[in-house]
């Protein structure tokens, strides 16, 4: 009987997956179609029904599990066989990682407080098995004999964006001015030198983008081109060679890619190669198996508290009213709980504030906002917290907090990367970090408003500050969309009785914005405050948000460029 039921539901299991397999593709087959015809809204749409689709399927999937199991939901020896049934059935699947995360997360949803369990789960199995592999038939390969001019005509030959070039010869042009300026007044060009790009285009908001490397002077080179489709044609936006700005790209603060991938290991070993410096759970991120990275992610984790000794503390920072935050020195990452009660003047709940983080999470974060991972029943040895750290939890989230003899199981619990907020920054860094910094924060805001996001609380300690000094929003507990606000000037007091009256004398409604009032807190240091004040002058002019507000409502998608516009080929090309 038990064997029986065991193979019901591995086979059940592996059906949701196909299901999940299949619609993830579909949605990222449509992507081409709509760059093609310029529909940045069906992007858009396109976009979030594919960020929705593993939970959309995996609800209904766990609570037939559940259905079907009966009493025996919870029976560790059922999920047991469980486990091996569903491991023969996917054996031989080339996505056999992605297989094995949405096990466990069906018997997460469907085992009740179930934590990490490596009898029951796949906790390590497939850990470091993503080896870097040569797969020819993943990208064109344009060895060094063609001659440079040829071998960019033929890259723009093989990706055909079914729509004309607005000016391919200019294109060429750029192209080929560029190569030799960075790149061949360095090395020079060998026998074995050669090109390679991936077939598979990588879509994200208005911009396609080639991903290939070039093996030169004993070496891979990556490079990045990105082409736009603008109202006169297809065009090159630029060619990059940066591997910040390519590191960048793939960051934990932008939006995921659609890429096809019919075997996602191989894009992720090949992209792997090109940009080292990522770690492969944030690569998985960037093409869009965000569950898969999380279980990547933590494994990770596994293998870092094994190799260190430290305890987990109150993370560096202002408090904050609405969450906990506390973090491991060695790890890159801090955790943040959701407090059992809110310090006035926060009126939100629990529920809510989790809303804002699912908000974030479908919502395009232009560079500017970080992904979160979400946990439950998180587990940390007891012997690693530090007794402070384990005051403030009692103190704040004990809702939230189970223990066992060894170990902390924390109920639900976001992980975030780690940064250094944006008032400590700004306390020690030198003026000219901190010029070129407040800069950013003001086009952080900016930027934001322009993907229909108002920060709410824009003060300093809600922002951090990355490696490559860049500027990110990590508050969300009062994030609302722009286009729900009303940015107005404040009337001009004109009697004795106004311009005395201890509290405003006009009506303010809840959703009243008055940027005139950024100007007294945003940035407090006197060498840096008068230029952020005279850099951006449009953060504080009402207008400047309601023109916003105006291309939003008129369902125009603002690009955010993952670059500077001074790289550009044809910088303010519109698109």
């Amino acid at each position: 009987m038990h064997e029986s039921l065991s193979f019901t539901i591995a086979s059940k299991i592996l059906h949701g997956f196909l299901t999940y397999r299949e619609l993830f593709n579909t949605y990222t087959r449509l992507t081409p179609a709509y760059f093609r015809q310029r529909n940045w809204q069906a992007i858009q749409v396109n976009h979030r029904q594919r960020l929705r689709l593993y939970k959309d399927l995996l609800f209904p999937l766990a609570k037939n599990c559940i259905e079907i199991l009966n009493e025996k939901n919870s029976d560790r020896e059922i999920w047991k066989r469980i486990k091996v049934e569903y491991s023969e059935l996917i054996t031989e699947r080339t996505d056999l990682e992605l297989a094995e995360t949405f096990f466990n997360s069906v018997i997460r949803k469907t085992f009740p407080g179930l934590s990490v369990d490596e009898e029951l789960m796949f906790v390590m199995e497939s850990y470091n098995s993503c080896k870097i592999q040569n797969n020819e038939h993943l990208f064109h390969s344009y060895p060094a004999s063609m001659g440079l001019n040829r071998i960019i005509r033929q890259i723009l030959e093989d990706y055909d964006f079914g729509a004309p070039f607005m000016n391919k010869e200019q294109d060429v042009k750029f192209l080929v001015e560029t190569v030799k300026k960075v790149i061949l007044s360095r090395y020079k060009i060998a026998p074995e030198t050669t090109t390679q790009i991936l077939k598979s285009v990588f879509y994200r908001n208005k911009a396609a983008y080639l991903i290939g490397r070039t093996y030169l002077g004993h070496k891979w080179m990556p490079f990045v081109i990105p082409m736009m489709h603008g109202v006169e044609g297809v065009f090159v936006d630029t060619l990059i060679f940066d591997p910040n700005l390519m590191s960048g790209m793939f960051s934990f603060t932008r939006s995921y890619f659609m890429v096809e991938a019919e075997i996602p290991s191989e894009i992720v070993s090949f992209l792997s190669s090109v940009i080292p410096q990522k770690k492969i759970h944030e690569i998985y991120n960037a093409i869009g198996f965000n569950k898969h990275g999380k279980t990547i992610f933590y494994r990770d984790f596994l293998h870092h508290l094994d190799q260190s000794k430290d305890e987990f503390i109150i993370a560096p920072g202002i408090k904050g009213m609405v969450m906990t935050v506390f973090t491991l020195p060695s790890f890159n990452i801090v955790i943040k709980l959701i407090k059992d009660h809110f310090e006035p003047p926060k009126e939100m709940t629990r529920l809510e504030v989790r809303g804002k983080y699912k908000l974030v999470s479908l919502h395009d974060r232009v560079g500017r906002m970080a992904d979160t991972h979400e946990f439950e029943y998180f587990r940390i040895p007891k012997n690693r917290i530090n007794p402070d750290l384990l005051k403030e939890l009692r103190n704040t989230a004990n809702s939230l907090l189970e223990f066992t003899d060894t170990h902390l199981i924390i109920k639900h619990l976001y992980t975030e990367r780690k940064m250094i907020p944006l008032n400590i920054f700004l306390e020690t860094c030198t003026t000219e970090h901190g010029l070129s910094v407040s800069e950013d924060y003001g086009r952080a805001i900016l930027q934001l408003g322009k993907a229909n996001i108002f920060p709410g609380d824009m003060m300093t300690k809600n922002f951090g500050v990355t490696r490559q000094k860049r500027v990110i929003f990590y508050d969300y507990d009062e994030i609302e969309f722009l286009t729900d606000m009303n940015f107005r000037a404040k009337p001009k007091a004109e009697t004795y009785e106004q311009i005395y009256a201890p509290e405003p004398w006009y009506l303010i409604a809840k959703n009243d914005v008055f940027p005139e009032d950024f100007k007294r807190w945003m940035i407090g240091r006197s060498d840096l405050k008068d230029h952020f004040l005279a850099y951006h002058t449009e953060l504080f002019d009402p207008k400047h948000w309601q023109e916003i507000q105006e291309k939003i409502r008129k369902g125009e998608l603002i690009h955010a460029f993952p670059y500077p516009e001074e790289i550009r080929f044809r910088p303010g090309q519109i698109i």
